[in-house]
């Protein structure tokens, strides 16, 4: 069992404990971190509080974080659409709408599930939930994820994505008609504080940059090509967001009155990194899928 100690500061003083402690991790639920406080695993001071507990000044608190239960994750047969595969490393294409890895409650019908059908060999590195899984893309963007095999290719990958060795090109379609060809937004993406589901630009945030440049204009559209440089949660989503050009189609970050294509108009297009094993830089390109490109003709028109 994990142990996590914290003084209250002074911009934490009477909020709940509940929603201070599941501020401090980042995939931690309000639900979660309520049942910790119900099985004694949080104390304030050496003692045991409600969930209602209202935090005070230098208050010390101590998370005893429960190991992660064993979950089967059960391989599904799928039609992946695989771009490259070898001893080391999987290249996938993902389609819009499906999940990268198994959450509790949410067991199947991941990538994760067709992984495991397709092969028995990936890193454990992440755990039972996300095997080989190096880095993510949402449930509604579509396109490449590289994927470990071993824990030698996924210790490799993980240190290219921290040093922003990775290219990792997508394609979005952005509300409004951006004036300018290209720009670069630097900008520290961190949790709201109102709504823990979302993201958002926080100067106590993690270091965040997203390049973007123009291919195309419509009306009051524009299609863009942006280039991650960091890989925050909904990192082009709320960059974009925050200049002024949401995406098309976006429940969480968009304006309410969107094209309704059922989710952000975003696609992960272009996929680079060196293999971990040959130092060879590999680079990979998926087309944009069919609805993405009757979008653009609609737009044309």
């Amino acid at each position: 069992m994990e142990k996590m100690e914290h003084i209250i500061l002074e911009e934490e003083k009477g909020a709940r404990i509940d929603k201070v402690i599941s501020s401090l991790g980042e995939e931690w639920s309000r639900t979660q971190v309520q049942q910790w406080i119900k099985d004694g695993n949080v104390l304030v001071n050496g003692q045991p509080v409600k969930t209602n507990y209202k935090c005070n000044l230098q208050d010390q608190i101590e998370v005893s974080i429960p190991d992660p239960e064993a979950l089967d994750v059960i391989p599904e047969e799928m039609n992946l659409d695989i771009y490259y595969e070898d001893t080391d490393v999987i290249v996938v294409n993902k389609p819009r709408g499906m999940v990268v890895h198994p959450a509790p409650g949410h067991m199947t019908g991941t990538l994760v599930n067709g992984l495991m059908a397709h092969c028995k060999d990936l890193s454990g590195i992440n755990g039972v939930l996300r095997p080989g899984i190096v880095h993510r893309i949402d449930k509604d963007t579509s396109g490449l994820l590289m994927v470990a095999k071993n824990d030698l290719a996924h210790e490799s990958l993980v240190n290219q994505l921290v040093a922003k060795t990775v290219t990792r090109k997508y394609k979005a379609i952005v509300h409004g008609i951006i004036p300018h060809d290209h720009g670069t937004i630097d900008a520290p993406l961190g949790r709201d504080q109102k709504d823990r589901q979302s993201m958002t630009v926080v100067d106590s945030g993690k270091h965040a940059v997203t390049h973007f440049q123009v291919l195309e204009r419509f009306d009051n559209f524009t299609f863009i090509e942006c280039q991650l440089e960091t890989g925050r949660t909904h990192q082009i989503r709320v960059h974009m967001k925050y200049i002024g050009y949401p995406l098309a189609g976006d429940p969480k970050y968009g304006p309410k009155k969107t094209l309704d294509i059922g989710g952000q108009a975003l696609h992960a297009g272009i996929l680079g990194f060196i293999h971990p094993r040959t130092n060879e830089y590999l680079e990979f390109e998926a087309p944009l899928p069919e609805e993405f490109e009757m979008l653009l003709s609609q737009l044309r028109k």
